[in-house]
């Protein structure tokens, strides 16, 4: 329950940046092109998001892509951090979507996560931001 009101808090008190970024990445799987890198622009809290990216975990004839992401708290409070994103193939169309959270990031800690797509493959595939916010944590 806590988590709920925390996460709509979150939400709620963010900065009303609604621009799609691209996600930052590095390459992890073999074959994802889908990576790129693009610097955060205006956005210092949007920075602590240093890797997020897909991961093609597939393997004899299972679909398994999960998103993976690396958060730095360059802040110097504990933190919250929560994001939404959007999977988008070359033409255009969005493939998946979903909203992240990472939570209780002391001051210069690295956090890493991973969550499960229904995405049947990463190849050719963009991740955008689509909004991203940082609050202070309790």
């Amino acid at each position: 329950m806590v988590v709920i009101i925390a996460v709509a808090l979150v939400i709620a008190l963010g900065d009303g940046d609604e621009s799609t970024t691209s996600a930052p990445s590095r390459t992890t799987a073999k074959d994802t092109p889908q990576e790129t890198k693009q610097e955060p622009q205006g956005n210092s809290e949007r920075a602590d998001l240093i890797s997020f990216q897909l991961d093609d975990r597939s393997e004899a004839g299972i679909t398994n892509v999960w998103v993976v992401w690396t958060i730095k708290n360059g802040s110097s409070k504990k933190s919250n951090y929560s994001w939404d994103w959007e999977a988008v193939e070359a033409n255009g169309t969005r493939l998946a979507n979903g909203s992240q959270l990472e939570t209780d990031v002391q001051p210069g800690q690295t956090a890493r996560g991973e969550y499960p797509t229904t995405l049947k493959s990463a190849q050719g595939i963009k991740l955008n931001i689509t909004s991203f916010n940082r609050t202070a944590s309790n």
